[in-house]
């Protein structure tokens, strides 16, 4: 069987380019005669790995030098934890809630102090993104935080919220590198790699440096402290080193393929070609506000379970793998991140097409 079209919203689909070089260099890496695998973390070979990575992300997203970039474990929930426990000084924090992740991340900061939901979308299913322009932010908060790319409800925030001089602290998991960003506008920008940019397993936060202090909660482990790690350049232990190595070869093949901007172009390409045909089906909906829509993940159904579940089973037999909603919503979801061919976007709407007239 060969590739097939996978819509997975994490792990996801990566540059089919990237998986051969990473396969050519399997057994063999530059000469060292190893996999990137077996090497020490503190040789010579993977010092450049590592910085190397740094600097490509650095150069693509525009990241400016008051800014550390850390690659982390333990994935995108594990900020939830040492997010607060870095930055609650005043144990007071922000919170706007657009979905599961931004949900968990707050339930999380209330184990700290205090946590305040200061605006939702759970009113409408997570289906918009609420208005942030004049929200009642709190005098004394420590940061305010977003989740900017809901992977479940596939809603953006496509305007950043009004923190009113609070520090704005981002989880941009599932938009990572899809578009181009000003760095400038947050405190810290988050996300696990596991959907845009490498293998699960590795967090890639950027962190302006002004956050980064000895000044935590007390009871903070070292390895969840920030300064732990931008002190040691994400090599005070053992990294997730091949993963990162992954995400270094991605960062090549953005900047290759013309970096973010020529991705967000591509991306709103692809996104339009699914959304305008499912403005116009009679049997599949969208479920999000037009104006809040992801070009990343795109959920719809048809309104009935039994046949959401006929076309993700037709549809897994036709090639199209990951289709399923997530199990606390339902029906479909198309995650069509970065290494997502337009190809497989418009094969897939062909073959939405071609369900709907058999079962209308």
């Amino acid at each position: 069987m060969g590739r097939v079209y996978n819509f997975s919203a994490g792990p996801a689909v990566l540059p089919e380019e990237v998986l051969r070089e990473c396969a050519a260099e399997m057994l063999d890496y530059n000469g060292t005669g190893m996999s990137v695998m077996e090497m020490s973390h503190r040789s010579k070979a993977f010092e450049e790995i590592i910085n190397t990575a740094e600097a490509d992300i650095r150069e693509l997203m525009g990241i400016p030098a008051n800014y550390k970039v850390l690659f982390l474990q333990g994935g995108a929930s594990q900020q939830f934890a040492m997010i607060p426990m870095n930055f609650m000084k005043n144990k007071v924090a922000d919170y706007i809630i657009t979905g599961q992740w931004a949900k968990k991340a707050y339930q999380e900061a209330q184990i700290f102090g205090q946590a305040n939901a200061i605006a939702s979308s759970a009113d409408q299913t997570f289906s918009y993104i609420p208005d942030c322009s004049d929200l009642p932010v709190s005098e004394n908060a420590d940061y305010v935080y977003i989740c900017e790319n809901n992977t479940i409800y596939g809603t953006k925030f496509k305007t950043l919220p009004n923190t009113k001089g609070k520090p704005l602290i981002a989880d941009v998991s599932s938009c990572f590198l899809s578009e181009p960003v000003d760095v400038n506008k947050y405190a810290m920008i988050y996300g696990g790699v596991q959907k845009n940019v490498g293998p699960a397993g590795v967090v890639i936060a950027i962190i302006r440096e002004d956050m980064i202090t000895e000044d935590v909660l007390p009871g903070t482990p070292t390895m969840l402290k920030y300064k732990t790690h931008a002190d040691n350049n994400s090599l005070y232990n053992t990294p997730p080193a091949y993963g990162i190595y992954v995400c270094g070869k991605v960062f090549k093949w953005l900047k290759a393929n013309g970096g973010l901007a020529a991705m967000k172009e591509r991306n709103e390409e692809k996104a339009k070609i699914l959304y305008d045909y499912l403005d116009e089906s009679k049997l599949f909906k969208g479920t999000v506000r037009a104006c809040d829509r992801s070009l990343m993940n795109v959920p719809f159904v048809t309104g009935n379970e039994e046949l959401d579940a006929k076309f993700v089973k037709e549809a897994k037999a036709a090639g199209f793998e990951n289709l399923k909603g997530h199990r606390t919503v339902g029906g479909m979801r198309a995650s069509i991140y970065n290494a997502m061919p337009k190809k497989g976007v418009e094969e897939l709407v062909k073959f939405m097409k071609d369900f709907e007239s058999k079962n209308m």
